[in-house]
């Protein structure tokens, strides 16, 4: 993780936006909990009046009863301690691929958001925990299958109760390793849960609203690639540049379609670029870039709304309201908000790598695209019946589509009546997460192949003796030139997945500064 210009958040005192979860999973922000002692007070408090409720045998779900049906099992007090012990470990039966070591902390990190609001019954030390493992980079091993969404995320969730018991894996010095391995490298001691504290580590929305914030982070830059992606397609192709036309979108008044075509727009430069009136109207992948790109764009405002609503609230169940004392049994570890965010954004990602399909689609083929050669192969006549250019990636680019299309089905509708019907209408929220991180992934990688595939178009106009390089917008022309330099102009077949898959990443890192200022 990185160790330079690390920015501080303030548990307890800043509001946690999206970009702060994100930072802290990246290793660009340390976490630290507010000293403030009115802060310090109401999550004493909490735990002070849940201490008096077990002294005078309060009945209070989780902490004196069993969990979920169980719940009109009493526990005698002499087991009382030894309860949230039996949670954690009992839901240790994830399956499926881990998640990152960034999902991995963002999760934690949108935790102890929930947890700093000092309304769960959980002492401080609990929250301090949190913040070492993510401050000394200790990623715990949480497998990514085996959560409905509600009572919130317990089995993943118990993997990172488990971690600050001294249980379980982590990912430490690149290394998994034994829970109480790192915690021995790191001078630290186990922290046995105290009671509700299980209960309150486990039952909240923490995995999928993490998985919410790193997957509206790519997302948004998603958007602004395939804007910019387009206005390369649309030098290459030579289209017409009035379908972007600031009169024409002036008629339709959503904002966010109005913002992308402005940006297309402007990368284009109307004043160098021909508008090309012989042809009046191109293909839908092209003219109606910006209704497509749009809606997600339109989208953003509301989607950041609900997930950063969740990260800033109480998901768990009791709460502890220790400063009016007051115990509130309810629902708030229900994941809908975040299960309908990640079912929306699913689809309008998945509708970006269909876009940028088709473009391509055009872009490789003689019969659409203007004058390329086939397949933008940049061989020589004379070896042009052996060379196929970008074939294949099209192939591929159509076989990772169609995959994040399928992947839309939305998860939220496919609630199961778990745990003896007492969780009789759940989220799904982390399904539908885990699904929409997928499809990122996925349309990432058709956004590589569009990215370098445009630029070989452009660079093929401009190699060519019979017409003018298309002029553009200085800032266009610069990233093209930038992927120019990391991708060698395809002359000869070659493989391209060593391209592919680092374009994948630069894309993830955020290489090109896309439309700001």
């Amino acid at each position: 993780m990185k160790k330079t210009n690390r920015e501080t958040v303030v548990f307890g005192r800043d509001h946690i936006s999206i970009e702060k979860i994100v930072s802290i999973a990246q290793g660009a922000s340390d976490a630290v909990l507010s000293e403030a002692p009115d802060y310090r007070n109401k999550l004493q408090k909490s735990v002070d009046f849940l201490d008096a409720l077990l002294k005078e045998d309060g009945l209070i779900y989780g902490v004196t009863t069993g969990y979920g049906d169980s719940c009109t099992v009493d526990i005698p007090m002499s087991l009382v301690p030894e309860l949230p012990a039996h949670l954690v470990r009992f839901h240790g039966c994830g399956m499926g691929d881990n998640f990152s070591r960034v999902q991995s902390r963002a999760i934690m990190a949108t935790s102890l958001s929930f947890l700093s609001r000092g309304l769960s019954g959980v002492r401080p030390v609990i929250l301090e925990r949190l913040i070492d493992l993510l401050n000394h980079d200790v990623a715990p091993r949480i497998p990514q299958e085996g959560s409905v969404g509600a009572s919130g995320d317990l089995t993943p969730m118990s993997y990172v109760a488990a971690v600050i018991a001294g249980e379980r894996e982590v990912f430490y010095e690149d290394q998994l390793m034994p829970t109480a391995e790192a915690y021995q490298k790191l001078g630290l001691e186990p922290i046995p849960l105290r009671p509700k504290e299980g209960l309150a580590l486990m039952n909240g929305t923490a995995a999928m609203t993490g998985l919410a914030c790193l997957a509206y982070d790519r997302a948004e830059y998603l958007m602004r690639l395939a804007a910019r992606i387009t206005a390369i397609v649309v030098a290459a192709i030579k289209g017409n540049t009035f379908h972007f036309n600031e009169q024409l979108f002036a008629a339709k008044s959503h904002p966010g379609q109005q913002q992308i075509a402005a940006w297309i727009r402007l990368d284009l430069d109307n004043e160098k670029l021909p508008r090309n009136s012989h042809r009046l109207q191109d293909r839908y992948s092209l003219r109606c870039a910006p209704h497509v790109i749009g809606v997600m764009a339109d989208s953003m405002s509301w989607w950041r709304q609900m997930i950063e609503n969740e990260v800033n609230s109480a998901t768990d169940n009791p709460l502890i309201d220790g400063e009016n004392e007051t115990v509130m049994h309810g629902g708030h570890f229900y994941g809908g908000h975040i299960a309908m965010v990640m079912d929306s954004m699913k689809v309008a990602v998945a509708n970006i790598a269909d876009l940028l399909d088709r473009q391509l689609a055009q872009l490789v083929d003689p019969k659409f695209n203007h004058g390329l050669p086939a397949n933008l192969s940049g061989s020589q006549p004379d070896r042009s019946m052996i060379n196929h250019g970008f074939k294949a990636v099209q192939i591929a680019v159509s076989s990772w589509t169609a995959e994040a299309l399928k992947l839309t089905m939305p998860a939220s509708v496919f609630s199961r009546s778990t745990e003896c019907h007492n969780q009789d209408k759940v989220s799904m929220g982390t399904i539908a997460a885990r699904d929409c991180l997928r499809i990122l992934t996925l349309t990432e990688q058709v956004a590589a192949a569009s990215l370098i595939a445009a630029g070989q178009a452009l660079e093929l106009r401009n190699r060519s003796e019979d017409e003018e390089m298309p002029q553009v917008a200085e800032r266009l022309e610069s990233m093209w030139q930038e992927c120019q330099a990391e991708f060698p102009f395809l002359d000869e077949d070659r493989p391209l997945e060593a391209d592919l898959r680092r374009f994948v990443s630069l894309i993830q890192q955020k290489r090109w500064d896309l439309y700001h200022g």
